[in-house]
C-alpha cells in the first residue's frame, strides 16, 4: 500500500550531491528555480525498477514543459548504473548513484531500508523554493503512476 508522507511536506528539502551515470555530478541545490522530481528504486536491473525509470524518460516532454527535472536515484554503482542506463536506452535523464558512503541521500529523506541496504520506493517533488511539495513511498513490487506525478506538478502554482 503506498503512503503519502504528509509530515514533509512544507518542508525544505535536503541538499546533497550525487554522480550519475556517466559520472557527472547532480547537486539539489543547482536546481533552485526548477521543479526536481527525485524518483527513488531500490535497485537496477529489476523490472518494476527499469519500467519506473523508462517512464521518466517516455515523459521528459511533460516534465520539461512544467519546468520539472527528473532525476532517478539508487544505492547501485555508477559503472552498474552506466551499463544499466546503455541497455535501457535512457538518454536524457539522469541516474545517480547513492552507493557511497551507502544510501546517505535515502537515509537524509528517511527512506533506506536498513535490513536490505535498499531505498524504499519513492517520488519526492521538490518546489522551486527547494521545499518539498509531494512525498509517496510505495509497495516494492508496485510501480508509480506517472500521470499523478504530471496531475501533480500540473496542479502547483
Amino acid at each position: 500500500m503506498a503512503e503519502v508522507r504528509k509530515e514533509q511536506i512544507g518542508q525544505k528539502a535536503k541538499d546533497f550531491a550525487l554522480k550519475d551515470h556517466n559520472g557527472k555530478e547532480f547537486k539539489l541545490s543547482q536546481f533552485k528555480g526548477k521543479r526536481v522530481l527525485l524518483s527513488f528504486h531500490p535497485m537496477a536491473w529489476t523490472d518494476v525498477c527499469a519500467k519506473q525509470m523508462k517512464s521518466l524518460e517516455d515523459n521528459k516532454g511533460a516534465l520539461d514543459s512544467l519546468n520539472t527535472v527528473a532525476l532517478g536515484i539508487s544505492i547501485d554503482t555508477i559503472p552498474s548504473k552506466k551499463a544499466w542506463a546503455e541497455t535501457l536506452g535512457m538518454k536524457n535523464t539522469p541516474l545517480l548513484s547513492d552507493f557511497w558512503p551507502h544510501g546517505e541521500v535515502a537515509k537524509m529523506y528517511g527512506i533506506f531500508r536498513d535490513k536490505s541496504g535498499i531505498s524504499e520506493r519513492a517520488n519526492i517533488v521538490v518546489d522551486e523554493n527547494q521545499k518539498i511539495a509531494f512525498f509517496k513511498v510505495y509497495d516494492i513490487p508496485q510501480l508509480p503512476d506517472m500521470n499523478e506525478i504530471i496531475d501533480f506538478v500540473k496542479s502547483l502554482k
